[in-house]
């Protein structure tokens, strides 16, 4: 005859590091209740099983109606390093949703991430990062992270942090530097970003030349770059086998090039040449971006004049299989034939 055995083990479906979920509308409630409870394990668990349910966008919206956002502001302060991994996980999971990245602009949550720039624990400031970069990619949130004072700590950490999140920081300034690049500047940005220009990891490079090139659209940023040398690191880069890196290097010196200064410190580092042999280049970006630093270039006499042998190669652009790069091909052209 058989006997019933109840056994010691869990079922396999259960995962005792995550809080039990709660049926149906009573789920979100019962893990807000328990994320301010005083057991450091009932809070852990909470949070475990809130990173699963906020991958779902309804879940987020409930969520921040909820005033979960209060609650995990909260706890960013914790003592308990796995409570505050946590939570940054969850805002970096929420900040990939619309509502969630409006939620975060709307409570005031950005100087509270802030305080972990420095946390002992590279996943949470990973986290921070990824949710920056996340909210950096509406205007409203890159306006928030300038007004919040926060370019002058990013373009610092620059130095100091690891690679991965050196890349996150560098988009994360790509969007931001489009609000305002005077604070950056003030901080030395591109100083330190000279430098990442060099880094052996293409990623680094790629966005520390799109940086620059979003850093260059203000008169103030165009003369720093002239004044720290760095045109002639960024003629050089021309020769990148990234491509990506081949189209922002062209477009930070098409921006830097509008001024006197910039077209005659490319001109003599030898841009004009390089410029040239990109206008056929297999990505239509770099062609791009090529064609318009040559239209600034051949605006000085000097530029016109080397130009004016090679004006077949931009002519030849007419026909590109892109309507902009032919556009940029055609204003080039008459600036390069032009006559006084």
């Amino acid at each position: 005859m058989a006997n019933t055995r109840i056994s010691s083990y869990l079922p396999p479906d259960i995962d005792p590091t995550k809080a039990p979920i709660a049926f149906g509308e009573r789920a979100l409630p019962k893990l807000k209740e328990e994320l301010g409870d005083p057991k450091l394990i009932t809070r852990q668990r909470a949070l475990m099983a809130l990173c699963d349910l906020v991958h779902d966008p309804e879940n987020v919206y409930k969520a921040v109606t909820l005033g979960f956002l209060e609650s995990l502001k909260y706890l960013l302060y914790d003592q308990d390093c796995t409570v505050r991994e946590k939570t940054t996980e969850v805002f970096y999971i929420i900040a990939g949703h619309n509502v969630g990245r409006e939620g975060i602009l709307r409570s005031d949550i950005i100087i509270a991430l802030s305080q972990l720039l420095d946390d002992p624990v590279d996943i949470c400031r990973r986290n921070v990062h990824q949710t920056f970069e996340m909210l950096a990619e509406l205007p409203a949130g890159a306006s928030a992270l300038v007004e919040s004072d926060l370019l002058s700590q990013l373009v610092n950490k620059l130095e100091c942090e690891q690679e991965d999140i050196q890349q996150l920081i560098l988009e994360t300034l790509h969007f931001c530097l489009r609000v305002d690049a005077i604070q950056a500047l003030s901080a030395g940005a591109v100083g330190i970003l000279k430098k990442k220009l060099s880094h052996p990891l293409v990623g680094i490079r790629r966005n520390a030349a799109c940086a620059l090139m979003d850093i260059c659209v203000p008169r103030e940023g165009k003369n720093r770059v002239c004044q720290e040398d760095v045109v002639p690191l960024l003629v050089q880069l021309l020769d990148d086998s990234d491509a990506e890196v081949r189209a922002n290097v062209a477009g930070a010196l098409m921006n830097i090039t509008i001024t006197t200064q910039g077209k005659y410190a490319a001109f003599h580092c030898g841009a004009i040449p390089k410029l040239l042999a990109l206008v056929t280049d297999g990505h239509s970006r770099v062609r791009l971006n090529c064609l318009k630093a040559l239209t600034t270039l051949s605006e000085a006499p000097e530029g016109r004049k080397v130009l004016l042998q090679d004006v077949n190669i931009v002519q030849g652009c007419l026909m590109d299989t892109s309507e902009a790069v032919r556009r940029a091909a055609d204003i080039a052209v008459q600036v390069i034939l032009w006559k006084p």
